[in-house]
């Protein structure tokens, strides 16, 4: 298995839309393992899509408790659980993450105990282990090393960017953040650095077209990053290739791919990827758009 990152879900926020994308999720497949990154609605779709068998499940690591980044987390694991799996599935995430678990757990406490009788199947409840992490080293094993940093994501103060080190490469997630200086020094050196984008020219039709008025577009402003601004953070970084993801708006007709590319292009001469759903960034592949 080589390694690969595959973006299931690109965009930022938990609303879908008819024929939109998917709330954030990704699947990192480096140093042997699959591991996903957030499970925001649909991405137990996407895990398939990308040709993953889900009984595979083996390592989640969530970013922070917003929904389009968890929604999905118990959910992921219950079908992966039908599909087959019989091995221990990992689960990352900050605090809060095993009260999450636990309540999906009471929420389908008869589906699970019916499947075991019925079913044969082994319980769901000992095949997950939770471990709730802050700053500093999260995991460590077989030459994986995951790494987090606490940003800046008001209200929300337990959300954390992630950086995997490997032989293989480097990849760090942004998280959910507004534009964060010591970002660029936790991600220095990394072969990709995916982070959240918004968009200047989206921002007052999305709130229009939500509802929320002035409390929404005042949250989007102190919690998210420009994508001139993330460009800045990977310039300063020094990283091999930048990947715009998280996207806000992601699902506005009057916005394109080139409008993503023109706002990074001003701080970030560099590897440039806007994401879409299912898209496949290698680490070999040093084209830019």
């Amino acid at each position: 298995m080589s390694a690969r990152l595959v973006l299931l879900g690109s965009k930022g926020g938990p609303a879908i839309r008819p024929g939109g994308p998917w709330p954030t999720s990704s699947l990192l497949e480096i140093a042997g393992r699959r591991i996903v990154i957030d499970c925001g609605l649909g991405v137990t779709r996407g895990l398939t899509d990308a040709g993953m068998s889900l009984k595979a499940l083996d390592m989640i690591v969530v970013t922070h408790l917003h929904s389009d980044h968890v929604l999905e987390l118990g959910p992921l694991i219950h079908t992966a659980w039908t599909a087959g799996l019989a091995d221990l599935v990992r689960v990352f995430g900050p605090a809060g993450t095993r009260a999450c678990w636990q309540g999906f757990l009471q929420s389908m406490a008869f589906d699970i105990n019916i499947r075991i009788v019925d079913e044969g199947r082994p319980d769901l409840r000992r095949l997950v282990e939770v471990v709730e992490f802050s700053d500093g080293e999260v995991f460590s094993q077989d030459g994986l090393t995951v790494s987090a940093l606490r940003v800046d994501h008001p209200p929300v103060t337990d959300c954390f960017a992630l950086r995997f080190d490997h032989a293989e490469g480097t990849v760090v997630f942004s998280s959910d953040t507004a534009y964060f200086p010591p970002l660029a020094d936790f991600a220095s050196g990394a072969d990709i650095l995916v982070h959240e984008a918004m968009l200047a020219a989206g921002v007052d039709r999305l709130v229009a077209r939500t509802g929320n008025g002035a409390r929404l577009k005042e949250h989007l402003l102190a919690s998210h990053t420009f994508a001139e601004q993330a460009g800045a953070i990977a310039e300063a970084a020094g990283v091999g290739r930048l990947v715009l993801h998280h996207l806000i708006p992601a699902d506005d007709p009057e916005v394109s791919q080139a409008d993503w590319i023109t706002a990074a292009r001003k701080s970030w001469p560099g590897a440039l990827t806007v994401a879409s759903d299912g898209l496949v960034v290698e680490f070999a592949d040093d084209s830019s758009v």
